[in-house]
């Protein structure tokens, strides 16, 4: 077999080994993602120690960035339903919205929480609202998961100051203003389209509340609305301020980078959630650590299981399927929208990481374009399909897939259901969208 088309047999046999191991033999996703890890680096160059030592150092490298962040958000989350601050945020969305329209506030919340804000830390942040509501309606838990993933995701993949986007305007050269604008734009049908899915999915799965934030011994006393918003918007305003100036300044203090840590961020609102736990339920220092145990183990495994796809993802990325795609798609003569969007699309499904494919893909299109490229439409067109074409496949490689499989309490297939149905069709959604005003409205 020719060399350059090599990484696409390491993908396709990977994929089908995940798929072994954990629908058919029904190995822990943790365990059938390191070894298909592995897999990957036997069947790519260089020796056989590689293949087993650098899925190590991925993992660690994974796990380095993540598990601080993950472990706080699950204190948050348990601490905000510990204390009754979650069933506030709950009473208010419903007074101030009703039921009706609860999943519209959420997927809105979870769109412009986003955009400064990475998804997972997003996520993390508005499930515990999300279970707390189903739990107050005692209905719609699947309805209000998809719309706090799907109003995240979207913005992630669309709108800077978000990565993704971000570096996507730069490689293509198209104006800040005018890819915020475009994204913003851009995201209204997809929102309308993940609440409708999210609707049908909820009326066929009845999928039950996860125990990770068990509420029970919530406190009679629960903090003010005031209070009890805090141990989010505390770490969304940290995070925002930095992300804005970094955009507006030419040479932001190094402060700015502190503050806006997310680490740093998740730490103040942790402790924040944590103070109103102990004060609604009066608890000593020692009654409050002892308490964390439970959640600090929920997410321990959410840690192991997402480090584990992201070891996989980039082994996959070691293998060369990016060169192997640049190579493939040089002398085809194809409509650059699809184009993009099939080399995002194909980057996400391989290695598992939207950032990732919104990074490789628009590069992939600027190297296929050239300097002198002429298109009949703005580049901005080529931008939004490259941030579709990364929605599309979210699976057992996206460490996305795995933060929603387990701090919803979802399976593995209630999750290709729910979480990889809806953005799949977002994606292809995004396409026609993005194909049909770029020649109603070039821009050029």
């Amino acid at each position: 077999m020719d060399p350059e088309y090599w990484p696409f047999v390491v993908f396709a046999t990977s994929v089908a080994l995940i798929v072994l191991l954990i629908i058919k033999l029904r190995l822990h996703p943790f365990i059938a993602l390191m070894l298909s890890a592995v897999f990957v680096g036997l069947l790519s160059k260089g020796a056989p120690a590689t293949a087993l030592e650098l899925p190590m150092k991925e993992f660690g490298s994974v796990a380095g960035s993540i598990a601080w962040v993950i472990a706080l958000a699950a204190l948050i989350g348990t601490a905000m339903m510990k204390s009754g601050a979650a069933e506030q945020i709950v009473n208010w969305l419903l007074r101030s919205l009703g039921p009706a329209r609860a999943s519209l506030a959420l997927v809105l919340a979870g769109f412009i929480l986003s955009i400064p804000v990475f998804f997972d830390t997003v996520f993390f942040l508005l499930i515990p609202v999300g279970i707390a509501l189903a739990k107050r309606t005692g209905k719609d838990f699947v309805l209000y998961v998809i719309a706090i993933s799907g109003g995240a995701a979207i913005s992630h993949s669309l709108v800077p100051p978000t990565p993704g986007p971000l570096i996507m305007a730069e490689t293509l050269q198209v104006d800040l203003g005018v890819t915020m604008l475009a994204g913003i734009a851009a995201a209204v049908v997809p929102i309308v389209t993940v609440l409708i899915i999210a609707r049908r999915v909820n009326d066929k799965l009845k999928i039950p509340l996860p125990d990770a934030f068990d509420d029970a011994g919530r406190s009679d006393n629960p903090p003010s609305i005031l209070l009890s918003v805090l141990p989010i918007i505390i770490p969304v305003a940290m995070i925002s301020y930095a992300s804005i100036v970094n955009v507006l300044a030419a040479d932001p203090p190094t402060w700015v980078g502190f503050v806006g840590n997310k680490n740093l961020a998740m730490s103040v609102g942790a402790a924040i959630a944590l103070a109103l736990w102990a004060r609604s339920h009066k608890l000593s220092s020692r009654s409050l650590w002892e308490s964390c145990a439970h959640p600090l183990e929920v997410a321990g495994l959410i840690i192991l299981i997402t480090s584990a796809g992201g070891a996989y993802g980039a082994m996959l990325r070691h293998s060369g399927v990016g060169d192997a795609i640049t190579k493939a798609t040089q002398s085809i003569e194809v409509n650059y929208i699809l184009l993009a969007w099939g080399i995002a699309a194909f980057m996400k499904t391989a290695q598992g990481s939207s950032t990732v494919a919104m990074i490789t893909g628009s590069a992939i299109m600027v190297a296929l374009l050239g300097p002198d490229a002429e298109l009949p439409y703005h580049p901005v067109y080529i931008l939004l399909a490259t941030g579709f074409g990364a929605m599309v496949v979210s699976w057992m490689n996206d460490s996305g897939f795995w933060i929603v499989s387990r701090m919803a309490g979802f399976n593995e297939t209630q999750t290709l259901q729910t979480w990889s149905l809806t953005f799949a069709t977002v994606g292809v959604v995004g396409l026609i969208q993005v194909l049909l005003f770029s020649w109603l409205i070039p821009l050029v």
